[in-house]
């Protein structure tokens, strides 16, 4: 791993110039929270950094809700994704292992993972219902990243992980001899090490993501019953998620096929055509969801289905909250 600091006056300076040869996004403050925006010139000085977390998920830049999977829609330019939290990139590499399987990878997600460089934020503050670390995810970028950045007093530092990430600071014109000063590093490990502990209070009653997995495997229909009463099947908290990718793939003329996003918690998700409908109730289609996550997808892959971003409970109509649930079942 290269440590490279540079003032943010210059870091900006370099974007700008970036901005001819990379489509460049990240994450900029808007009137409810912040969002990633493809930059222009005028934007790079309003990007958010080391705060979490975008809006949208880092999944939709590699799986937009909708897309023709028969058509090349897959841009030439290189692609930066400036300050993506720790939570999205682990989930990534969730979503990797389905859509980049030896024997039956996704190419369209494929290329564009090879075309994008991924620059990690380290989170230097929570938000309410961030819970990573209960999941054993640390807020702060690693090596499943290209590049992980920190904006410490008005120095950017730069930790650059793999090939891709030096051939982007290569294009930016950095060289690696600009290495940190010890108290920069020791303030930003200080930092670090607070949200971490933060993290931990707040979510001091929540299971661990195994132990959520006994849990939920176990739990009996009234708490499902309970927890789903306040559930209107919008699918907001799968269209948020970082880890959720269910499609649908629908015909069109001409030979064309359309992917678009689907969800467990629609009506119908599971409906086939002789009318059976596994889950027909809604309380099914909840439990189906926490299965999915906590105990299915354990089953098969490596990764963690669920990084504890809080999305979920962020963008819930009904206002539900899953780590209430969680809390609940272990008592």
């Amino acid at each position: 791993m290269n440590r490279v600091a540079i003032p943010k006056r210059e870091w900006d300076e370099r974007l700008i110039h970036l901005l001819s040869s990379f489509d460049v996004f990240a994450p900029v403050e808007n009137e409810f929270s912040s969002d990633y925006l493809k930059l222009d010139e005028e934007a790079i000085s309003h990007i958010v950094y080391n705060k979490p977390k975008p809006v949208t998920p880092l999944k939709n830049f590699f799986l937009p809700v909708k897309e023709n999977v028969t058509i090349e829609g897959i841009p030439t330019k290189p692609v930066a994704i400036i300050g993506t939290p720790n939570c999205d990139v682990m989930a990534l590499l969730f979503l990797d292992q389905i859509y980049l399987d030896n024997e039956y990878p996704d190419p369209a997600y494929g290329k564009r993972r090879e075309n994008s460089t991924l620059l990690s934020t380290d989170c230097l503050s929570i938000q309410e219902h961030c819970h990573c670390t209960s999941y054993g995810i640390e807020p702060k970028g690693n090596e499943s990243s290209d590049i992980s950045l920190a904006l410490i007093e008005d120095q950017v530092i730069l930790s650059v992980f793999s090939k891709k990430g030096e051939k982007f600071i290569e294009a930016m014109g950095i060289y690696v001899t600009l290495t940190p000063e010890k108290s920069l590093l020791d303030r930003l490990h200080e930092l670090q090490e607070n949200v971490k502990e933060q993290l931990l209070e707040r979510n001091k009653g929540l299971p661990d993501y195994k132990q959520t997995g006994k849990l939920v495997s176990t739990a009996a229909d009234p708490i499902w019953e309970k927890y789903a009463s306040d559930c209107v099947s919008c699918g907001a908290c799968s269209a948020i998620c970082p880890t959720c990718s269910c499609f649908l793939l629908i015909d069109k003329p001409g030979f064309e096929k359309i992917r678009q996003l689907d969800t467990c918690q629609y009506p119908g998700f599971e409906r086939v055509a002789g009318g059976e409908d596994a889950l027909h109730a809604l309380s099914e289609r909840f439990r189906n969801r926490y299965m999915c996550k906590y105990v299915w997808k354990p089953q098969k892959y490596e990764q963690k289905a669920c990084t504890g971003c809080g999305r979920c409970i962020e963008t819930c109509i009904g206002q539900i909250n899953k780590n209430e649930l969680f809390i609940e079942l272990s008592n």
